[in-house]
């Protein structure tokens, strides 16, 4: 198990396969589904396509987000990951989510989104990070601010999620060290 990055109480590493049986977990629970533009229920062939077409083609850059333990070197409690990458413009949109729930409200992604804008910004040499979330989901919001991200636009009834239309709030962050 590779640490991608890391600071006193989480690491990041690259998603494998083994993985699958949390990812379907913790993205079927409706917490994590509610919050997500794209809700369908996912499976072990979904999440195994998703592996192959976008994780293995470099697509996407997806890692567990693990919290460091005293016993037990490094518990599993979420995914982050960029999409849609595009080298072209150097920019690439982010997406996490805390799968388990005993992790919620305690800073993790906060200190994930941290984390993973050092790891593209520097490592990754990406020039531009962004993200859509949900207008009403303030909390997150807030953790994205934290880690450097501004609102950019607002996009009015963007999206249509169960029957209803739902606002967008598009947020990014620019590598400083290329302004």
């Amino acid at each position: 198990m590779k640490k991608v990055i890391e600071n006193d109480k989480i690491f990041l590493r690259k998603i494998e396969y083994s993985d699958t049986a949390n990812i379907i977990k913790w993205r079927n629970s409706d917490f994590v589904r509610e919050h997500f533009i794209y809700q369908a229920l996912f499976t072990r062939e979904s999440h195994e396509a998703w592996m192959k077409n976008m994780v293995e083609t470099g697509r996407v850059d997806q890692l567990i987000i693990c919290l460091k333990d005293e016993t037990v070197e490094g518990v599993p409690v979420g995914s982050v990951y960029i999409r849609d990458i595009d080298r072209n413009h150097n920019k690439a949109e982010y997406g996490i989510f805390i799968g388990e729930e005993s992790a919620r409200g305690q800073g993790i992604g906060s200190m994930t989104a941290a984390l993973m804008v050092e790891y593209c910004f520097k490592q990754l040499r990406l020039h531009r990070l962004f993200l859509r979330v949900f207008a009403d989901n303030h909390q997150a919001i807030r953790s994205y601010e934290k880690a450097g991200f501004v609102k950019e636009a607002y996009l009015k009834d963007d999206v249509k999620i169960n029957g209803k239309y739902r606002d967008i709030v598009l947020m990014g962050i620019i590598n400083p060290e290329e302004e």
